[in-house]
């Protein structure tokens, strides 16, 4: 036997109500629950049977509520006392000054020297691999590299 829709949720809306504030405890939220299984109801594919519909929305109560359950485990408060991670914009108007400053000491700086502190700083290649690019010795290499951190050390802001 086929039931309506209008005369299905006359029938049961109540006892699906009550199941669900039963479940719950909360009127809103078996309010809630009530209207979304009757939701579910209208828009499931295939018909309804009036033999098994009060176990049907019983059964579409129960689920919602148990996902409503498992999203508020997994909801936390949030702490008004944490601090914002990102940098505030003073901090970042600094960073910017300092970066700058950096940058205009390394166009200061020789060539060779620039060539030599960012190959060995930024790249991470050995002094031998810097040495031989640069038609330098090792300890040549060094020598520049310790100079040029020195230069950019004296320049900072």
């Amino acid at each position: 036997m086929l039931v309506d829709f209008h005369s299905l949720f006359e029938r049961h809306s109540g006892d699906v109500y009550r199941f669900a504030l039963y479940l719950s405890g909360d009127p809103s939220l078996a309010e809630e629950i009530a209207q979304e299984t009757f939701v579910r109801a209208w828009v499931m594919p295939g018909e309804v049977r009036g033999g098994t519909v009060k176990a049907y929305l019983l059964t579409i109560a129960r689920n919602l509520y148990r996902a409503e359950r498992k999203r508020v485990v997994r909801q936390v408060a949030l702490d008004g006392t944490l601090p914002d991670p990102k940098p505030g914009p003073e901090t970042v108007a600094s960073g910017r000054f300092e970066l700058d400053a950096v940058l205009e000491a390394l166009k200061a700086l020789p060539e060779a020297d620039r060539a030599a502190l960012l190959m060995h700083a930024q790249d991470g290649l050995p002094y031998a691999t810097i040495a031989s690019a640069l038609g330098l010795s090792i300890a040549a290499v060094k020598i520049r590299v310790h100079r040029a951190r020195i230069k950019l050390y004296l320049t900072r802001p």
